[in-house]
């Protein structure tokens, strides 16, 4: 078969142009399926950000659903002597505190030494065991040295491998001048450091100190004595281990920095967290409906217009979106409040446009009910934490919108399967408009081949003929 350099130049026809024209009405058969799959990602991708939003308000909701701090306290102290803070359980009021004693860690120190590295146990004696004992530890440190670990630096690193509560140095005075230096990590007598050896006398006779009995073996010398913190708080006597009181008053903790006469601590109540959990709360609500309005905008055509605006939302008329909305609007009260505060609106909190859904606070009246009634402002909010209150019952909605198996993740995985879905048919219809193509094309060049072969034998015959009348 002759060939052809390019289609329908044999049949003198423009089937090149054909061809191009039926490869573009084949191909419009995707648009239908490209169309879908678009809108169906715009959904998905719209669904990630409602739960993004959904996540951030869950965020201020799990700050607000605290019952403590609508109780909360603030602190001040009239003297840099002392710091303190507060946690639940403060009670208001003003409290003397002196500071008498601070308490301190213990301090060892061995006899000098000459060398850092010289052994100092008993030669061969193999192995022996340092025990370090501290009432403030429940068990006995016991450390195993070798012949070759009997040196200061031995010794040293040991025991602060060790990491039992002690820490050891070793401090140089001149090349030969060196002792060890054993510290309790603690402050306080309970923390004071009783030190043997055992299977090594000569060591021990370098190590031991008994901190209990003044009158048994100490080689080792005190350098700093362990002492308790000893302070009155309203002219009450208290003994603490530490420089740092928890419980002397209850929900304060002082932190002792030096010696002190009468100083101030203040407690007072505050309003400062709670009003920041109650404004945070409604920006994040009022940025969840921004949200919400975007994905659901919808903007009004003229009678007869062939389709909607291309500015509505993605999820305009979405049922999960619907379901979202409801369903938090829905907690706004807490029927089962026995405070006699009820709705949001009674803690001042009020739609402040109802197009928007979005809400606004009356900050002087939070403030009152805050400053006068707070225990009803949580039961209100926060409800018995279980099943009852605004922010109990919308954490719990939240936790199921937000679940793996949740709405949104439900909707999301149908949206995905229908993108899948989608692309199957793509390649399929692609594939079927390749074929298509390829057997117009096929068909075009056989014809075009035919024509060709037609053309050549008219021209011959024409030629033959002329030729005989030519002769004739």
């Amino acid at each position: 078969m002759a060939s052809i350099s390019s289609l329908g130049i044999g049949a003198n026809l423009p089937l090149d142009t054909l061809l191009t024209n039926l490869t573009t009405a084949e191909k419009a058969r995707l648009t239908p399926i490209s169309t879908q799959q678009s809108s169906y990602t715009a959904k998905l991708t719209a669904y990630g950000t409602l739960k993004s939003a959904l996540e951030k308000f869950q965020t201020a909701n799990t700050a607000l659903n605290k019952p403590e701090i609508f109780n909360s306290t603030t602190i001040s102290s009239s003297s840099d002597a002392i710091t303190a803070t507060t946690s639940a359980g403060a009670a208001a009021g003003k409290y003397t505190v002196s500071v008498s004693q601070l308490a301190q860690a213990q301090s060892l120190q061995s006899a000098v030494q000459t060398s850092s590295t010289d052994k100092l146990g008993t030669t061969g004696a193999g192995t022996r065991t340092l025990i370090i004992q501290q009432d403030s530890k429940e068990k006995p440190l016991e450390i195993t040295l070798s012949d070759d670990q009997t040196s200061l630096t031995g010794i040293r690193d040991a025991i602060n491998k060790a990491d039992g509560g002690v820490s050891a140095s070793i401090i140089k005075a001149n090349d030969n001048s060196f002792q060890l230096v054993l510290t309790a990590n603690d402050t306080g007598t309970k923390s004071e450091i009783n030190i043997s050896v055992t299977g090594d006398d000569k060591l021990n006779g370098i190590l031991a100190y008994d901190s209990k009995d003044s009158n048994g073996l100490r080689a080792m010398s005190q350098s700093v004595e362990a002492k308790n913190a000893l302070l009155k708080v309203n002219n009450i006597d208290i003994e603490r281990q530490s420089n740092t009181v928890t419980d002397a008053p209850t929900g304060v903790t002082l932190n002792l920095v030096k010696t002190t006469e009468n100083a101030t601590i203040t407690v007072a109540k505050s309003n400062d967290s709670a009003t920041k959990a109650v404004n945070d709360w409604v920006t994040a609500y009022n940025s969840l409906m921004s949200t919400l309005g975007t994905l659901t905008s919808y903007t009004a055509v003229d009678a007869g217009a062939e389709g909607q605006d291309s500015s509505n939302g993605v999820l305009l008329g979405d049922s999960v979106v619907r379901t979202i909305q409801a369903g938090l609007k829905a907690q706004f009260t807490n029927p089962d409040s026995t405070s006699g505060l009820n709705t949001l609106s009674q803690l001042g909190i009020t739609v402040k446009d109802y197009k928007t859904g979005e809400l606004t606070v009356d900050a002087d009246k939070l403030k009152d009910k805050l400053t006068n009634n707070a225990s009803a402002v949580a039961d209100l909010l926060v409800g018995d934490g279980k099943t009852n209150g605004v922010s109990t019952t919308t954490k719990s909605l939240l936790t199921s919108y937000l679940a793996s198996d949740g709405i949104i993740s439900n909707a999301q995985a149908g949206v995905n399967s229908t993108l899948k879905q989608l692309t199957k048919d793509y390649l399929s219809t692609s594939a079927s408009i390749d074929d298509t193509i390829a057997r117009y094309k096929t068909q075009f060049t056989q014809l075009d081949v035919l024509m060709s072969s037609l053309n050549n034998t008219t021209t011959y015959l024409t030629q033959q003929f002329n030729a005989m009348n030519n002769s004739n």
